[in-house]
Order: structure tokens, then sequence, then C-alpha cells
């Protein structure tokens, strides 16, 4: 693309796309980047000054096959071509949206029984809190109502949604949040645990607090607990060892649903199919999306567990029909999508080499970094990492957050020809690369990381 068009093309963008997470004024005024893209393939995207990186992000964790199948462009087509659009309102179905719901069914196991369909994952959290009032108003608890996220949990930006975020950023002047959320300590064992505690004990403390807001509150009150298997936009944190261990038991004994928020984990990016599999969870309603389709077109999902869907079906039973829908809820093109994306994951087994590739991935990266003075932490599971920076390693001692070292090793990544994400809290570089990534791109990955982080480090 010439100069002129691509100066052409910034300029119509800075005048006229609000874009999210962006500082609007500064890039109104042409102060932050432009990045107009114009393809991709494999695990490489190319923007429109010819510069092609390696997506260590998969877009924002969702692009799991890699760009350019041309299969799901070709499922996209037939569809749009036989069927474009149906709605999904009052039984009205199409054949592979059935066979997609049996699928994802049979793929989830755990007692899961039905899908809804939406196209966001905030937008199926949103439906998630609805389904839980009004399993509680079935049931006659009026007062069980307050759903109960993490701090650093990540659930959208919705109203609803945004507020079971418990990341600052997301409630800014937005009113957030709402009343009816509640936030618990975020398992972040790195920083939160106390001197000398175990990950064991740590998990157990994490519970005891739950528990004690639970008490605290009034267990008639509380609703739902929702958590990502593996924290994501709050920094990449898995959970410290025997924590949902110990978390389960606590939401069965005060009654509270568990939603197992998977938009980030569903699919495969732990090494299991569901991360909920990885942990050995047992939810009661699945949020899923991203993976879904590896972003090829948008479809979210809520999977309804037994003991909800019995009570779904107990309250049409009394009032009528549910009074919940979307317009585009299991879009047929977008169930195409969903329908070629899967049989790539399952026919290349993306499982398994998350799993495996995943693992040779952290290795890579607790080697080079274990013992490096600008990184405090190492961590990850499967296709999922995170390096956290800090300004002391021996006394654990932050950066002031001013000094923006995640942004400033996610921009020397960059120009080493690698897409890796600060993350929105802390000085946390995020890796979360398409699911079909190989060892030897894993290697480039690291050695491009380590490039960034000792140029960011011989600066300071």
């Amino acid at each position: 693309m010439d100069q002129q068009l691509h100066a052409e093309l910034s300029a119509l963008d800075r005048a006229y796309t609000m874009h999210p997470s962006t500082h609007l004024a500064q890039f109104a005024r042409g102060e932050a980047p432009n990045r107009i893209m114009v393809g991709g393939q494999g695990v490489y995207v190319e923007d429109n000054t010819g510069k092609c990186s390696l997506d260590g992000f998969a877009g924002l964790y969702c692009v799991n096959i890699g760009y350019g199948r041309q299969e799901v462009a070709e499922a996209i087509a037939h569809q749009a071509q036989q069927l474009a659009y149906y709605h999904a309102y009052v039984g009205h179905s199409h054949e592979p949206l059935i066979r997609l719901s049996e699928r994802i069914v049979r793929q989830a196991g755990m007692g899961m029984q039905r899908v809804y369909y939406g196209l966001s994952g905030s937008d199926a959290n949103e439906t998630n809190i609805k389904l839980v009032w009004y399993y509680n108003n079935i049931l006659g608890r009026p007062q069980k109502k307050k759903i109960i996220s993490r701090q650093r949990g990540y659930h959208g930006s919705g109203l609803m949604t945004g507020s079971l975020t418990g990341l600052p950023v997301f409630h800014n002047a937005f009113d957030l949040p709402l009343d009816r959320v509640l936030h618990t300590i975020c398992p972040h064992y790195y920083w939160n645990a106390q001197e000398g505690e175990t990950e064991e004990e740590f998990s157990e403390r994490c519970a005891a607090d739950l528990e004690r807001l639970i008490l605290a509150e009034g267990a008639e009150t509380i609703a739902a607990f929702i958590a990502e298997p593996v924290m994501g936009t709050g920094g990449i944190i898995p959970p410290p060892k025997g924590y949902w261990e110990a978390i389960q038991p606590i939401l069965q004994k005060y009654e509270v649903l568990l939603i197992a928020d998977e938009v980030v984990t569903a699919f495969g990016r732990t090494g299991r199919y569901f991360g909920s599999h990885t942990y050995n969870i047992q939810p009661d309603l699945i949020t899923i999306a991203k993976g879904l389709t590896s972003a090829y077109l948008p479809l979210s999902g809520v999977i309804v567990g037994e003991k909800v869907w019995k009570v779904l079906e107990q309250g049409t039973d009394q009032l009528g029909a549910l009074g919940h829908g979307w317009t585009y809820s299991a879009h047929p093109v977008c169930v195409a999508a969903a329908h070629a994306n899967l049989d790539i994951v399952e026919r290349e087994d993306l499982t398994g080499n998350a799993r495996e590739v995943g693992a040779y991935l952290q290795a890579q990266l607790r080697e080079q970094f274990a013992d490096h003075p600008l990184v405090g932490d190492v961590r990850g599971v499967g296709l999922l990492a995170a390096l956290e920076f800090v300004a002391d390693k021996k006394a654990k001692q932050r950066f002031a957050t001013t000094q923006g070292i995640g942004a400033k090793v996610s921009a020397a990544c960059l120009q080493e020809g690698l897409i890796a994400r600060a993350m929105p809290h802390g000085d946390i570089l995020g890796l979360a690369p398409p699911l079909i990534i190989t060892r030897d791109e894993v290697d480039l990955v690291v050695s491009m990381v380590k490039r960034a982080v000792d140029q960011v480090y011989s600066s300071l």
C-alpha cells in the first residue's frame, strides 16, 4: 500500500472510528499508533505497511486455528448462500445449529444439558446472570441474587459483566460496579500469598475468605460465584495448587451456583477441551466464545447444566415462555464457522498440541527468564503464559505505574516482529498464541521476548 493511501486511511480512521480500550483523545490527535491490518496466514498477520508479525496473542486469545483457513471461509460462504439468517425464537432451528449444540454438550460432559447462543462473551455472561436470577425466583428465593466475582477477574464490558470484572479500568466513570456484585481475593500466589505460605495453604485461605464473605453478606443472598478456570485479562494467572478443590465445597455448602467463564480456556487452550476438565471443575453454567469459531465470526454460548435446566423448565411451566433473546442468537453463518473451526481443532488435535507445545513454551520461558533480574514471575498453562516484571526481584518491589514497563516490553516485542500483550493490571507481558504454533515458532517467540526484555532492562 502506498504512503498516500496509508495516510488517507489513517486520517479517516482517526476522524470517524471509536476504538475499544483506546485513549480516545491521543488517538484522535494522532499521538497514539494506528495500525491497519490487511491479512494473515498461519500464526502471522500483516499490516498495510507490509510488516509481518508473529501473533503471539492470537488476536485476543481467540484465533486458535490460525489465520487464512480456507475451509472456514468456504463453510461461511456455503451457509450464506443456503440460509444466511433465520432467528431461533419460539423453536425455530436449522440442522447446523442442532448438530452444534449436541457436539458442544457431548464434548463438555459434566452434566451439561443445553446451549444458549449469543455473539460475545459479554452477552453470554449477561445471559448467565439473568438465568441465575430467574432460577432463584422460581425456587422462591427472591433475596438470593448477589454474584461473587474475583478481584482482577474479567467477565465482559456490559453493565453487569463490567461490574463482575474486577479491574478498576473497566469501572472508571461508568458508575460501576452495580449493586448485587461482590469481589473476593484474587488467587495470585506470587503477590497475595503470605510469607512462608504454601500454594495449598494459600488456596485454603482463598476459600476461607470466600466463606467469610458469604456469611457476612448472608448465604441466603448469594446466588452464584463466577470465575475463569485460568484468569486471563487480569494477568494470565493459573490457579494455585488445591484452589478449585478448596473453593467448590464452599459453594456447594451454601447452594451457590458456579459459573465457569471459559471464554478464553474452552476448546483446547489449556491442553484439555475445557479448562474445567483441566482443573476438575464441576460448573452449573459455562460461558464460551472466542475459541468456538476462532473468531472467524462472532459466536458465544451459555452451556446450561442439569440442575439449572430443570428449574428453567419448571419456570416456563409456571410463567410461560422465557422472556430472553437476542436477534442474532444461533446465527446460521456463525454456526457454520463454528463447525468448520471445531473440525480443524479435532482433526489436527490442537488440544494435544496446546498440551505438548504449550509445555515446551512454559519450559523455555522458565529457562530463559526464571533468573532474569527484571522478571519476578513466570507462569502459565498450555498455550497461556505470562511474565511479570518487578523493580527489585529479591524484595518483590513493583515498578511505579508511571514507568509502564509492561507496555515498554510489549512495544519492544512488536519491534522484534512479535505481538505480545501488555496486560492492563500490572507490569505483565501476556502470551496466548494460536493453538497451531510449532516448537520452532515457540523458539522464535521466546527469542524475540528475550531480546525485548533485555532491551528494556538495559534502558532502566
